[in-house]
């Protein structure tokens, strides 16, 4: 069932070559969704663009690529201009189940200002790994840091569409942090996760990876904490 939308909102899908898996991303959302659908188009290689406007999708193509949290917050950037009040962030892989969004914007307001889709059993031993390190450095005593699922109201769209939040590389600690530094109430909701359509995770595909991530990541919970 679609919730009601008495307020604008606008779901955001970061896609860099996705055209296995777009088409039946959006359709499924639709099922589920009656607002706007915005594919940011990371600089793809493949048709992901077109096949995201032929199912129905506004589509904002980036000349160059800025990475899934430059693309997030892109599209978070276009909600601002554009007057949306509510924004659900999805990925374009698959991995996210559309029939979770009226779950998510249930729990949205009553002190709530972010909602994340929460399934941490899909995480791999590397990503267990990082995700006890990080909180423990962090005090985000968060189940699942690591899910692009989330739904941000007016307050919290508009921290993370400012200059605040330009240059972070990935869009879980950093985002997380600067939420919680700002006073805003996260909620994690438990969802269902598919696996895969294509490919693998960018980020605990292997430990060279993982090192890079949780070094970047350290330095940034590192300089974050000292700015409070």
């Amino acid at each position: 069932m679609k919730p009601a939308t008495p307020y604008p909102m606008i779901v955001i899908i970061p896609a860099k070559n996705e055209a296995k898996s777009v088409t039946q991303v959006i359709q499924d959302i639709q099922h589920y969704f009656d607002g706007t659908i915005l594919v940011v188009d990371d600089a793809s290689t493949d048709n992901t663009a077109q096949l995201a406007a032929d199912a129905g999708a506004a589509v904002l193509p980036l000349c160059f690529s800025l990475g899934a949290w430059g693309a997030i917050q892109t599209g978070l950037r276009y909600a601002v201009k554009h007057g949306y009040n509510t924004a659900i962030t999805m990925d374009a892989d698959g991995q996210h189940e559309a029939e979770s969004i009226p779950k998510l914007l249930n729990q949205l307001g009553n002190a709530c200002d972010v909602v994340i889709g929460a399934y941490p059993e899909r995480g791999s031993p590397l990503r267990q790994f990082a995700w006890v390190f990080f909180r423990k450095i962090s005090s985000i005593n968060l189940e699942d840091l690591t899910s692009g699922l989330r739904v941000y109201n007016r307050p919290a769209i508009a921290l993370l569409a400012s200059r605040a939040a330009t240059l972070l590389e990935y869009q879980d600690m950093g985002v997380l942090m600067l939420l919680n530094q700002a006073g805003l109430q996260i909620k994690e909701v438990s969802i269902n996760m598919r696996p895969r359509t294509d490919g693998h995770s960018r980020i605990f595909s292997s430990w060279w990876a993982v090192g890079h991530y949780m070094m970047q990541t350290l330095v940034l919970c590192i300089g974050r904490r000292k700015l409070r």
